[in-house]
């Protein structure tokens, strides 16, 4: 069964009298000009995240949601922001040395990571020798 929607003719003009009916005013356009500015840099802040992601993943074997966790617990205990940890990490992928703290951080973050997937791994080792 196939669906089909029809929209009316006046739907259209509605539409096209409401964008051009009310000419902005010069806050407005200030307002989506900030608005665009703070999107902008949440998505260069995103793309640098998702590469900080990757690459946790590939140096610990972990899923997304704990590399992502693993950023979010460094970013906690430097008292930054996470798409500045993340840019800091990329940056030292590229040979830029991490700041002391953050690097003192990721070791601190990565060694609890690595306990508790031990304990995991024992608990289920116990279970199945059971």
């Amino acid at each position: 069964m196939q669906r089909t929607t029809v929209l009316q003719e006046d739907w259209w003009k509605l539409r096209a009298e409401a964008t051009w009916g009310n000419p902005a005013t010069g806050e407005d356009v200030e307002v989506l000009r900030a608005q665009n500015d703070q999107l902008r840099r949440a998505l260069a802040g995103r793309a640098v995240i998702d590469q900080a992601r990757g690459m946790v993943m590939v140096l610990t074997p972990c899923t997304r949601g704990a590399a992502r966790g693993l950023l979010v617990n460094v970013s906690r205990q430097c008292d930054s922001k996470l798409p500045e940890v993340a840019a800091a990490m990329v940056a030292a992928w590229e040979g830029k040395p991490l700041p002391d703290r953050m690097e003192r951080a990721l070791r601190r973050t990565l060694r609890n990571f690595h306990a508790q997937g031990r304990q995991c791994d024992m608990r289920r080792a116990g279970r199945s020798s059971r």
